[in-house]
């Protein structure tokens, strides 16, 4: 008797438990479903702008595969995408389809604009367009890089302090890495995806040391390539970390202020051009002018 009710309240227990879980994974179903369809009018409206995207993508990659380029040059091109912040495989494709269509696009509206204006010389415009419109991705490219490794500096202060903080909380050095990128993940995203790409790779790889290299040869920021190599050292040698990085998180806040500074003394010497040739001019005028005046009236009356 006993074998046998234990044996129907497993059973009604099981039944029950089932359909518990139905009906729980049938209301999610259905919220999720009325969640889509709140969204499908704004997926509708993204659709054309996402397949338009999706085509001029294409449309340069497509273009990129037809430039002639060496394995060399490519893996220094793809190094200094990197350094840009573009990591994607085919972000090379991208590039050099770019470069193909600045050139073909510039060229083009030169030689319109000099058969327009009845110039001659439409084949010479055509030909500085393509040129030109060929160099300009490389300039922008190099603007990025600069502009990203700006940043990462002006990042570094803030991600050391918190990883500071983590380590002197009995943290280890991948659970500072974390803390830091979450902290600044809101205002400084360049550095806090580093750090998060750097974490996940220490705990996949399992190698920190290989791991933290990776992430000094993805910039080429100084300062960055700098911390890397401390964090390197101190995993090697077992050292203790936080008093180095509040050292180096005070060294780049002096050498921040050093450089305002600097920047502040050669203001003075920059601003001699634009007074000599901008206010000076002016303040000639406005002292002289009315004194020219009256010696051109004074000499056209006919002098003494």
């Amino acid at each position: 008797m006993t074998g046998t009710t234990l044996l129907l309240a497993g059973f009604f227990f099981s039944v029950l438990g089932a359909v518990c879980a139905l009906g729980y994974w049938w209301t999610r179903r259905q919220a999720a479903m009325q969640q889509l369809s709140s969204l499908a009018p704004v997926l509708e409206d993204l659709s054309p702008e996402l397949s338009l995207r999706a085509s001029l993508l294409g449309l340069l990659s497509w273009l990129g595969e037809w430039m002639p380029s060496s394995p060399a040059s490519r893996a220094a091109l793809q190094k200094r995408l990197r350094y840009a912040g573009y990591r994607a495989p085919s972000a090379h494709k991208l590039y050099f389809g770019l470069k193909c269509a600045s050139a073909l696009l510039l060229g083009l509206i030169l030689a319109i604009l000099a058969v327009i204006f009845n110039d001659g010389a439409w084949f010479s415009a055509l030909v500085c367009g393509l040129g030109l419109g060929f160099l300009i991705p490389e300039r922008v490219l190099n603007a990025l890089i600069q502009a990203r490794s700006e940043r990462l500096r002006r990042a570094l202060p803030p991600a050391l302090d918190l990883m500071v903080m983590s380590l002197e909380g009995g943290q280890s050095l991948d659970q500072a890495l974390l803390a830091a990128s979450r902290g600044i993940r809101t205002l400084l995203p360049d550095l806090a995806e580093e750090f998060m790409q750097t974490h996940l790779e220490a705990r996949l790889a399992g190698g920190r040391a290989e791991a933290i290299q990776n992430m000094a040869e993805r910039n080429c920021e100084p300062e960055l390539q700098k911390l890397c190599q401390l964090m390197i050292d101190a995993d090697r040698f077992g050292s203790s970390l936080a008093p180095t990085l509040r050292q180096h998180s005070k060294f780049l806040r002096i050498r921040f202020r050093q450089k305002a500074q600097e920047s502040a003394r050669k203001l003075t010497v920059k601003l001699v051009f634009p007074l000599f040739f901008l206010i000076f001019p002016a303040i000639l005028v406005v002292t002289l002018g009315p004194a020219v005046l009256a010696f051109r009236k004074f000499f056209a009356s006919g002098g003494f």
